[in-house]
Formats: structure tokens, C-alpha cells, sequence
């Protein structure tokens, strides 16, 4: 049986020790909206339909109950990775942007397909990349 289509991903999600200074990052330094703002999350506009959850580590374990219905418990233990996609000009732009922020640039990689990737960690060592196609075959502009 073949699964129906996919259409993206809807939610990324990093946890975080502390929210305050991961906002800082998120809102300060990448720029995202900070759309929600809990006391076990922050979720940020990453894009068109697309929402960054950052998490408090920890505070998300147990099922919650909502009006809606029962989101299950969740939770991470140590660094997460996620990229945000950026387009090829951008690549120098970003890199200038992030150092000036004060941001160390951990690896630039260079993909066989012609993309390139920038990659930081956040406050809390989570593996943030911004990366210019072409990295994947399924890659359309």
C-alpha cells in the first residue's frame, strides 16, 4: 500500500534550558517572530506555514491535557539539529550577520550538489544550519 503525499514539515522543535536566552537568539540574532510564548515554549514563525517549537527542557515529559485533546509527552536529551533554508546570495550575507553577532560560524560545508551550509550552535549547543540549495535531490526552486 502506498501512503498518501506529504506536503512538508509543519514543526521542528529544539528544548532548551533556558527560553530567555534561546529568545534572544531566535528573535535577537536569527530574526524569527516569537508567535507563542508559554511557560514550557516559545514557538516562532520559521517561514510560510512553517513554526520553529523551542521547547524548556524537561517541562514537556507528561501527556497535557488541552481543550482540544491530549498532546503526548515529549522531550530530548542533548543537542537537536534543524536548518533553516536560505537562498545561495545569502550565504556571505548570513555569515557576516552571525559573526557580527557575535555568533562563531562551527563548520561551512560545500555539498556535492552545489549547496553550502553555515553552521552555529545556539545558547544551548543545539546544531542550527542555514543552508543554500542544492543539498537534496528533491530540492525545487
Amino acid at each position: 500500500m502506498v501512503p498518501p503525499p506529504l506536503r512538508g514539515i509543519l514543526e521542528t522543535a529544539v528544548y532548551v534550558n533556558d527560553l530567555e536566552k534561546a529568545h534572544a537568539f531566535y528573535a535577537g540574532v536569527i530574526g524569527l517572530e516569537r508567535m507563542v510564548t508559554g511557560d514550557r515554549l516559545f514557538a516562532y514563525d520559521a517561514g510560510l506555514g512553517e513554526t520553529l517549537l523551542v521547547f524548556a527542557r524537561g517541562q514537556t515529559a507528561e501527556d497535557t491535557e488541552t481543550p482540544g485533546g491530549v498532546i503526548p509527552g515529549h522531550h530530548s536529551e542533548g543537542p537537536a539539529h534543524f536548518a533553516f533554508k536560505i537562498a545561495p546570495e545569502d550565504v556571505e550575507p548570513w555569515r557576516a550577520h552571525l559573526e557580527g553577532s557575535g555568533v562563531a560560524i562551527r563548520s561551512t560545508v560545500i555539498w556535492p550538489a552545489g549547496g553550502t551550509s553555515l553552521y552555529v550552535d545556539d545558547p544551548d549547543g543545539n546544531v542550527v544550519e542555514f543552508a543554500a540549495p542544492a543539498l537534496w535531490p528533491n530540492f525545487q526552486e
